[in-house]
């Protein structure tokens, strides 16, 4: 399936917008990407000791993921893509550093990668099938590719209401593309992460902070159109443990740890 409905231009922009509020509000990203590290060092721990050649990281972002790998791994070069040159002040004090911005489907990748990596960004592709073909083709013959992206319930509370969103692929899609492409999987999970706000007019501005309103390509709020929204979001008024009343937002994190086969 291919997210026909996105506009690589307008995504840019928005999150060039909420490049510095990106940091403070993307608290699930931040978890999520925490989590992807940590099955990294679990499913390939011999990356971890030895110097590694050439590191791409795709949808960086201001470097949640990026900042673990240099901290933690010896890389001795790291290529680093987003959509926008903004993103390069999140990364001043580091040294062996190279970029390769705009579209990664549009770009000619690096060549003899070790490791492949990103953080919630890979729901922003078009066409999976034919970037996870150019990345086998770049990696080394034992090279890794280890993500996490967005599953179908993700932010399912503003597709219900708006009818806004992406076409998200399921776990078992994702498994299928890998695996139809030449990657051995060793690590493949999903969760469910939920927010809790004390009005629905919160989750907008947490939207807007961490640059997904990206996904609407032509809706504007009006007054009318953000009432109904206050008012239908109801529906999403659930008790948290302490029995306050509190509105809902889902994020669907998919992970996985895959090797390509030679």
């Amino acid at each position: 399936m291919k997210n026909l409905n996105i506009d690589k231009s307008k995504v840019a922009l928005r999150f060039a917008q909420a490049g510095q509020s990106y940091t403070e509000h993307a608290i699930v990203q931040k978890q999520i990407t925490q989590h992807l590290f940590d099955l990294i060092g679990k499913y390939c721990p011999e990356i971890f000791g030895k110097h590694l050649e050439n590191v791409l990281e795709i949808g960086c972002g201001s470097g949640n993921l990026t900042h673990l790998l240099i901290k933690k791994l010896q890389i001795k070069y790291l290529i680093l893509n987003d959509l926008y040159p903004e993103i390069q002040q999140h990364f001043l004090n580091y040294q062996n550093l190279d970029y390769l911005i705009g579209d990664i489907e549009q770009h000619k990748l690096p060549q003899d990668l070790t490791l492949v990596a990103s953080s919630s960004a890979l729901q922003w592709i078009i066409d999976l099938d034919g970037l996870l073909k150019k990345i086998h083709y770049s990696l080394n013959s034992q090279g890794f590719l280890c993500f996490s992206t967005f599953g179908q319930q993700n932010l399912k509370q503003i597709k219900s209401l708006t009818g806004q969103g992406l076409e998200y692929l399921s776990l078992e899609n994702i498994q299928e593309k890998l695996q139809q492409h030449g990657f051995e999987i060793l690590h493949i999970s999903e969760q469910t992460q939920v927010l809790s706000f004390e009005h629905p007019k919160q989750i907008l501005q947490h939207l807007k902070a961490t640059g997904v309103t990206a996904t609407a390509s032509n809706f504007r709020w009006t007054k009318h159109s953000l009432q109904d929204f206050y008012l239908n979001y109801q529906q999403f008024l659930f008790p948290n443990e302490h029995g306050q009343q509190v509105y809902t937002l889902s994020y669907h994190p998919i992970y996985c740890i895959a090797r390509r086969m030679s």
